[in-house]
Order: C-alpha cells, then sequence, then structure tokens
C-alpha cells in the first residue's frame, strides 16, 4: 500500500507531465529545450545524461519544469520592440521570461546539434494551433562561437520573414544561410496568431 500511494504522489506531481496549455517549439531544426525532453523526457534521472548531453543535464538540473513546460518559451507585451524587452546573452531565455524558468538555455556549450546543409527547412510544430502571423529567422554569423559566447543580437543575421499561417500543426519554410560552417544557432522568432504571444527559440546545428 505504501508503495502504491508513492507511486500515485509521483504521478500528480507538476512536472511529472508538459502543460496542459500546450503551444509549441521549433522541431527541425531541434530547439534546445524541445531537443532536451524528447532525449531525456522519458529518462530525465538518468546519470548518464551528465556525460553524454552535459548542457541538457545543466538545464534538467536548474528547472526541471523548463523541461517539461518546452512549448511555453514565450514572452508577451513586447509590441514587437524585440531588443527592448531581451538584452544580449538572454535571447534563448526570451529575457529571462517565465520568472527565470528558462535561464539555463542561455549558456554556451556544447549544445547537441541538428546537422544542416546551408540551404534547409525549418518546421515549427505548433502543438496548440495557435496560427503564426509570422516567423522570423536569424542565424549566427560566420565565426561565432557557440560553445563559449552567449547569443547577443549583433551575432546575428536575419534570413527569413515568412507570412502568415493559418493555424496547423507544422509551419514550414525553406531558408537559405551560405557561407557557413561548423556550429551555429538558428534563432527563430514565432508571432502566435491567437494572443500577444512571441516565442524566442533557440536551436544547435552544424553547418
Amino acid at each position: 500500500m505504501i508503495v502504491l500511494l508513492a507511486a500515485a504522489t509521483l504521478l500528480i506531481t507538476p512536472w511529472s507531465t508538459p502543460n496542459a496549455d500546450a503551444h509549441g517549439s521549433v522541431g527541425t531544426p531541434l530547439s534546445r529545450n524541445y531537443g532536451c525532453w524528447q532525449r531525456w523526457g522519458s529518462d530525465f534521472q538518468n546519470p548518464a545524461m551528465e556525460q553524454q548531453d552535459p548542457m541538457c543535464w545543466q538545464a534538467w538540473q536548474y528547472d526541471t519544469n523548463a523541461m517539461w513546460n518546452w512549448n511555453g518559451l514565450y514572452r508577451e507585451g513586447t509590441g514587437g520592440d524585440f531588443q527592448a524587452f531581451i538584452p544580449d546573452n538572454q535571447l534563448c531565455s526570451a529575457g529571462h521570461t517565465q520568472d527565470g524558468r528558462y535561464n539555463s538555455l542561455d549558456n554556451p556549450g556544447p549544445w547537441k546539434t541538428s546537422p544542416l546543409s546551408s540551404t534547409f527547412t525549418l518546421d515549427l510544430y505548433d502543438q496548440a494551433l495557435h496560427g503564426a502571423d509570422y516567423l522570423q529567422i536569424y542565424v549566427t554569423k560566420q565565426g561565432y562561437d557557440a560553445q563559449t559566447d552567449a547569443l547577443d543580437w549583433g551575432d546575428l543575421e536575419l534570413v527569413k520573414t515568412t507570412d502568415r499561417y493559418a493555424p496547423a500543426e507544422h509551419y514550414t519554410t525553406q531558408v537559405s544561410a551560405p557561407g557557413r560552417s561548423g556550429h551555429h544557432v538558428v534563432y527563430t522568432i514565432w508571432k502566435a496568431s491567437h494572443a500577444d504571444q512571441i516565442y524566442f527559440l533557440c536551436s544547435d546545428v552544424t553547418f
């Protein structure tokens, strides 16, 4: 009976399942938060993560809720003036949004990367069918060191702005980012259509 009660308690802990008020993230190339949840969500207490995936390890240790709520990395009230609300070194956490829940995503280091060619398809997964007023896709400039340098606005080049998308599960767009090699960050800004809700998503890639 004691074992059964303990198991029931674990099932109802606030972080045991993703937020029911689901939103979304970049699925291709995988965002930092979505990738950590995909790789370790069913095995997040495995000590092997510290060696195999150290950046996800530090993110899980910092705030487990950030990983379970991989789909909620947004900020409200920016009025489109992103840089006024999101300072340098805080781009991957959307300016320490949600009371700093996602701050660990700002840390530079050996994040797992998705392999890309210079022309690639970005796929944003909208779990809640919010729609998109637009996507803005930035890519870090050649010479940026993702292993040691937290992301600044000056590190980025805007390479694509899309039109509006009707509500769907996936919004895809072709992106071109020539002249790059090595570890870079693709930074996606998703303006959801249903509210003043803008998502700021870092994806680590290797060109």
